[in-house]
């Protein structure tokens, strides 16, 4: 009789520890265990961005009260360029853990959120890791190594120094560059057709360093002229597509220079101006299928 009161008492008190283990586990941490839940962002690196947007805005905010916030604060740690952060889940906030879950496996969102943090920032590949207390951790592992960004970051100053001068006008200078990356660089048709990787064409690295792109290499080299003219600007992104969106005069265009360096038929170098700082009603009547993008996330651009 005595060993069933005990399994009972054992049973009673394994289903109490299991159904209350949030908030004993921080009562613990709150009286045992020092353990800072009130985090900031103390750092940040040279291509963090200080701008918002429509879709995710910067924070200073990280204890998350709803899925927007959430974002907010993943949008917030990559554009700062660290390679690891860590917050806690409000308590107040009942699906935290599970809208995490979700997030940390939905690559559609994750991809849309680094579409507006500087190239140099962008993940290539983010994990996130939680427990069942509410502590999550960030860790990223960003597109372009130390070793890319100062090679890269040579080259473009080279050019900047050929290609503009003092006289020209913001728009001018766009496109000297925009002109500059389409004649040194061809589409990596082996790569985009027969998954051939000879370069790092879906990088700024092998669009201005190799001569050989695909449209995120594309996307990128042209964003660190934007960003060096101080324009603001991110990445559009349809199914299989992205291009460029572009804060001028207080207006958004598109620009989308994969489109103006098309493939010819006798391999022939073609320069257009098709898809040159454009409004979204002009794209729409001339290219609608690659460039169907979700306005709900790049609703600047509406």
């Amino acid at each position: 009789m005595k060993k069933y009161v005990i399994l009972i008492f054992l049973v009673i008190l394994f289903g109490f520890t299991f159904a209350f283990r949030r908030p004993l586990y921080n009562l613990y941490q709150t009286y045992f265990v020092n353990e800072n839940k009130d985090v900031t962002l103390t750092s940040s690196n040279a291509y963090s961005r200080d701008y918002s947007f429509n879709y995710v805005s910067l924070t200073n905010d990280f204890s998350p009260n709803s899925y927007q916030d959430l974002l907010n604060i993943y949008f917030t740690v990559l554009n700062s360029g660290v390679n690891d952060f860590t917050f806690y889940c409000s308590d107040e906030y009942e699906n935290c853990l599970s809208d995490v879950d979700n997030l940390a496996n939905d690559q559609k969102t994750l991809s849309a959120v680094n579409n507006f943090v500087h190239p140099f920032n962008s993940f290539k590949h983010l994990e996130t890791v939680y427990d069942d207390y509410g502590k999550v951790t960030l860790n990223i592992e960003h597109n372009y190594t130390d070793s890319d960004i100062k090679l890269i970051e040579a080259k473009v100053l080279e050019i900047e120094q050929t290609i503009w001068t003092d006289e020209m006008s913001i728009e001018d200078k766009i496109k000297a560059a925009h002109n500059y990356i389409i004649n040194n660089s061809k589409y990596d048709k082996d790569r985009s057709d027969n998954n051939v990787v000879n370069y790092k064409s879906d990088t700024a690295f092998g669009t201005l360093l190799e001569g050989y792109s695909l449209c995120g290499g594309y996307t990128d080299s042209i964003a660190l002229f934007l960003e060096d003219l101080n324009i603001k600007n991110y990445k559009v992104a349809s199914e299989n597509h992205v291009w460029n969106a572009v804060f001028l005069n207080n207006n958004w265009y598109h620009l989308d220079l994969t489109w103006d360096d098309p493939i010819t038929s006798d391999g022939s170098d073609i320069l257009e101006y098709n898809f040159f700082l454009i409004t979204t009603a002009e794209l729409q009547e001339i290219e609608q299928e690659q460039h169907n993008y979700d306005h709900s996330i790049y609703s600047e651009l509406i």
